[in-house]
């Protein structure tokens, strides 16, 4: 019995330890957090602007599908994210794609998340950052869904490739845009306080 109680009274301190251990570190300083974020995202700054061009994409049923394709890339929350919102337009004006994302990075990991919602879809993926550019993948199965983007003189080339093992990747998706001119987007739609 008194054996029960020594161990059960050691129990407790540990507890109390790894409790006053956690409390003595505190918060992560918010400040420092995103001070991080900015720095990180300071590579993505070519990004940022309007954008507009032609691009295609493979059909289940094989068929290329061409449409004029925009996107409106700006920074977020003082930098520390980055907005992206893409629109697909058909040949008769109707938005026939329309997507929204986010870039974030997460200064624990030092990795970059793009956060994408399209066509019904959501989803969470590893963003790269390449010399002239940037590369993200989507798992689909035994499949993989690679696009790859060069930002270069005013110009966004961006593909996508369907990637399955044993065989010669396929071009699903290519996008050729040019850069129109800034934006203050999202950060202007901010509602004042009075």
């Amino acid at each position: 019995m008194i054996r029960h109680r020594l161990a059960t009274f050691a129990f407790l301190l540990m507890i109390i330890g790894a409790t006053v251990t956690v409390f003595g570190q505190g918060r992560p300083d918010s400040a420092a957090l995103i001070k991080a974020q900015r720095e990180a995202m300071a590579t993505f700054a070519f990004m940022d602007g309007v954008w507009r061009g032609p691009a295609w994409t493979m059909l289940p049923s094989g068929e290329k599908h061409n449409i004029i394709q925009t996107e409106r890339i700006g920074p977020f929350l003082d930098g520390s994210v980055k907005v992206i919102e893409g629109r697909g337009y058909n040949p008769d004006g109707s938005v026939g794609f329309n997507a929204f994302g986010t870039i974030s990075y997460n200064p624990a990991t030092h990795v970059y998340t793009l956060h994408s919602y399209a066509q019904g879809n959501v989803g969470d993926f590893v963003l790269n950052r390449t010399a002239d550019g940037y590369v993200w993948e989507i798992p689909a199965g035994p499949m993989t869904i690679r696009y790859m983007a060069v930002i270069k003189d005013g110009t966004l080339h961006e593909v996508g490739d369907r990637i399955m093992p044993g065989k010669d990747p396929v071009r699903i998706f290519d996008m050729t845009l040019k850069r129109i001119g800034d934006t203050n987007w999202p950060a202007a739609g901010a509602v004042s306080p009075k």
